[in-house]
């Protein structure tokens, strides 16, 4: 009975934590869509289309954005920050290398981004 209620108690506050990180990971989620439409904070708008988001007159020099979802977190973080780690001849500007966004703020854009399919 005791081990039972251990169980019980750790399936109680797994699902309460799982609760909690999924409702800041949606307030992140809003942080980062607001960044990456906003023209005078991210404006990645300006180039990139996204696959399934309604999205008013984006621009098409970079690659519409799809199955982000899949992409490993710190790959999306790594391309944010600074693009040219992987693509010497990108035209994404190193928003992070530059101090255009904070890592917080790369991380919203991240969690953003992994909402993409």
């Amino acid at each position: 009975m005791q081990r039972f209620r251990l169980m019980l108690a750790a399936t109680a506050a797994t699902v309460l934590l799982s609760v909690v990180a999924n409702a800041g990971n949606a307030d992140l989620v809003k942080e980062g869509e607001k960044i990456f439409n906003t023209k005078k904070i991210g404006n990645c708008l300006a180039c990139h289309a996204v696959n399934g988001k309604n999205i008013n007159n984006p621009g098409d020099l970079g690659p519409k954005l799809q199955g982000l979802s899949a992409w490993p977190e710190q790959a999306l973080y790594d391309k944010v920050y600074n693009p040219y780690t992987t693509n010497p001849i990108s035209a994404m500007p190193p928003f992070g290398k530059n101090g255009v966004l904070s890592d917080h703020q790369i991380k919203a854009v991240v969690a953003y981004l992994k909402t993409i399919k």
